[in-house]
């Protein structure tokens, strides 16, 4: 069991407390499923609209604002910071990585379903735009941060080439049967451009994207099958209409 200060986003009182994977309110009395961190950067050319996002207005305990000058600095500060059960706003993809790489330091086998429209399997070397956030997951292949057996890439329609070929030899695909046996927990990374562009405001939109019902269904199916160490929620701008759809999915993700 695990104490942590956060502002309440209800009654503002800064006495949001910590227990164990939940948090009360000391002064209102209001429950949350989850502690949330907001990561205000974004690692790539004309990010400020991605960067942004991680400001949607959300209904959990705000328990840190982790806005460093590199990638390195921040992926450090986010692993260290993590509340019990982490809500990770980012608006860029690379907040995941010290979200995964904080969470894996808990278990003994953390589960990480990739559900983006995007690989972000590229390396500095293949990617097109040179923008980090085109390579967090393969930053946490390549790493080691998670095994590629206990990776799932779901709703991926625009890949790039060298993309397509690391999945086939890492035998990455969408099967969360298979990226979830044996896991001790789950982090699921979500990117809203994932969706398909009418549902949600996204700073990359990809046409055929999935239905909010279709993604609320893949996120009931991660917390049937492992206990959720933590979510993150990245690839939107900040707009009022994405906070429904937001709130939406945490709660079929059990927060």
């Amino acid at each position: 069991m695990s104490s942590l200060r956060a502002r309440c986003p209800d009654c503002r009182t800064f006495t949001a407390v910590a227990m164990g994977p939940g948090y009360e309110c000391h002064a209102c009395g209001r429950e949350f499923a989850a502690g949330l961190v907001r990561v205000p950067r974004a690692w790539g050319r004309d990010g400020e609209g991605m960067a942004d996002g991680a400001n949607l207005p959300l209904p959990y305990p705000e328990t840190a604002i982790v806005a460093k000058d590199s990638l390195t600095e921040q992926t450090a500060e986010l692993a260290a910071v993590l509340p019990e059960r982490p809500l990770v706003l980012g608006g860029c993809c690379c907040a995941h990585v010290g979200a995964v790489r904080g969470l894996a330091g808990r278990v003994d086998r953390l589960g990480v379903v990739w559900i983006d429209a995007h690989g972000d399997l590229n390396t500095p070397e293949t990617s097109p735009s040179g923008n980090l956030w085109g390579m967090p997951l393969r930053m946490l292949l390549d790493d080691g941060a998670v095994a590629p057996e206990d990776v799932a890439l779901v709703g991926a329609r625009s890949l790039d080439p060298p993309e397509r070929e690391y999945l086939a030899a890492s035998r990455i695909d969408d099967s969360l049967d298979r990226a979830l046996v044996g896991v001790d927990a789950a982090y699921v990374a979500l990117d809203l451009d994932v969706l398909d562009p009418s549902d949600a405001e996204v700073f990359v939109p990809e046409p055929h994207g999935a239905s909010v019902a279709e993604i609320e269904a893949v996120l009931r199916a991660v917390v049937s099958r492992a206990p959720l160490a933590g979510i993150g929620v990245t690839g939107h701008v900040r707009d009022e209409r994405n906070t429904p759809v937001v709130s939406r999915l945490l709660t079929a993700a059990g927060l």
